[in-house]
């Protein structure tokens, strides 16, 4: 990655009940990496058994509705997430769910962020806010508005 634009590397933990993942989100995040807005760096599913043991799921046909999934992702890894990462994403979820481990790069920045150092600035900081405090801020600016 040296060299290149690199925007911001962002990670999200999905927890799927019953170990049901549906072909619909999934293909929102082809789409999102098509559309060149994200790259996957790392993507790893699990699936934890009644006793609470975390067991690694294939990243092939992972609703079971024949379709190969998230096969072109098989084997991405970047080296930032590790099976601790993995086993810590799994103890935030209920046996007998599945969960899905992402760590992605904002590719969309990369050239902002590469402007800006070329004219001498540096980003300092970057965060996330939460969307449900998002939802709740918008939603109470509207209930303001309506008074």
């Amino acid at each position: 990655m040296t060299g290149q634009d690199v925007g911001p590397i962002d990670y999200l933990v999905v927890e799927f009940p019953g170990a049901r993942l549906e072909g619909r989100g999934l293909a929102a995040l082809l789409d999102l990496v098509e559309r060149g807005i994200i790259r996957i760096l790392d993507l790893r599913v699990a699936k934890v058994t009644d006793a609470g043991d975390v067991v690694g799921v294939a990243l092939t046909d992972l609703d079971q509705d024949g379709e190969l999934d998230l096969a072109v992702f098989e084997g991405v890894q970047s080296g930032l997430l590790d099976d601790d990462d993995l086993s810590g994403s799994a103890s935030l979820i209920a046996p007998g769910n599945a969960v899905g481990l992402i760590v992605y790069e904002n590719t969309w920045a990369g050239p902002f962020v590469t402007a800006m150092r070329d004219v001498g600035a540096e980003v300092v900081a970057s965060g996330r806010i939460p969307a449900d405090d998002v939802v709740a801020a918008l939603d109470a600016l509207e209930t303001r508005s309506n008074a």
